[in-house]
């Protein structure tokens, strides 16, 4: 399975409002194995946008890396597939 170069977030923390770096990301609710579908969200012009599952409101902070989140513990690797191609 290839890596993917889109950052996953999600929201374990129950943090009403995440930060990201980044205008295009993947929501996945809450860690693995309590995720919701992974929803592809494109803030495109907008700084705000609302995830359709679980409601958290993503909030594009241009001052973030690509990828990066505020809260950090928002930030999501999927290390089964990182065990998997080793």
């Amino acid at each position: 399975m290839a890596a993917t170069s889109i950052p996953h977030f999600c929201n374990d923390l129950g943090v009403p409002v995440i930060e990201v770096g980044s205008k295009e990301f993947m929501c996945i609710g809450a860690k693995p194995p309590f995720d919701h579908p992974h929803v592809y969200l494109d803030l495109g012009e907008d700084n705000d946008k609302v995830c359709p599952y679980c409601s958290t409101l993503y909030r594009f902070n241009p001052a973030l890396a690509a990828g990066a989140a505020n809260p950090e513990g928002c930030v999501w690797h999927d290390d089964s597939a990182a065990e998997a191609a080793a």
